[in-house]
């Protein structure tokens, strides 16, 4: 067993441990699959997070297989290229207005060394990382969470903002109304260091 599977396997028996709903949640879910992606540059996990903002899984890879059509020379384009793309381009992949101006933005900002490469990003304080990344027009705390955990492979990590983590939980424990931002965090405190595979758990509540 790998060290990750290790720590997934401590964290499901912690979360088990937290009432009957989570013990037969888990148990119903099976072993956490969560797959980070360090290999990718905080600068391109960033774009990708954007393009997923307020979108359905398949909607966001749509417009994201267009976008990366654009550059068929290279895997994904560097901040010049993307900054070098005209508006109509990036509009007929699918990318609205706001975050045609936020991808800009970040490409920018990678040049200018606001946004930090992956060594970088990785020793930086969660919310010192949050509050330099935020001042970004269109990046939203959300956005850079989704960089902490799928890039940055941060296993604390729980986005009370995420619609399907709050409805996950609303669904998990029966309840009339999805917990409050505030409420979410206070009951995440019990789930540390493990926010991340709970968000993980969260995601997959069935809808009943």
């Amino acid at each position: 067993m790998t060290s990750l599977e290790t720590f997934y396997t401590q964290a499901a028996a912690h979360l088990s441990q937290q009432d009957p709903a989570w013990a037969a949640h888990i148990a119903a879910i099976g072993p956490c699959l969560h797959t980070p992606l360090p290999t990718r540059d905080p600068y391109q996990a960033l774009v990708r997070a954007i393009a997923y903002q307020q979108l359905h899984a398949r909607a966001a890879e749509a417009i994201l297989a267009r976008f990366l059509a654009l550059y068929p020379d290279a895997a994904f384009p560097t901040p010049a290229q993307l900054l070098a793309t005209t508006p109509e381009q990036l509009r007929a992949c699918g990318f609205s207005g706001r975050k045609i101006n936020t991808v800009q933005a970040v490409a920018q900002a990678r040049l200018d060394g606001l946004v930090p490469d992956h060594d970088e990003a990785r020793q930086l304080a969660h919310e010192v990382l949050i509050e330099r990344l935020t001042r970004l027009p269109g990046v939203g705390r959300w956005t850079v969470e989704m960089l902490l955990i799928y890039t940055l492979e941060q296993m604390d990590i729980l986005p009370v903002d995420d619609f399907g983590v709050r409805e996950g939980y609303r669904r998990l424990q029966g309840l009339a109304a999805q917990p409050t931002r505030k409420h979410l965090q206070e009951l995440g405190t019990a789930w540390s260091p493990y926010r991340t595979v709970a968000t993980w758990y969260l995601w997959r509540v069935p809808t009943k």
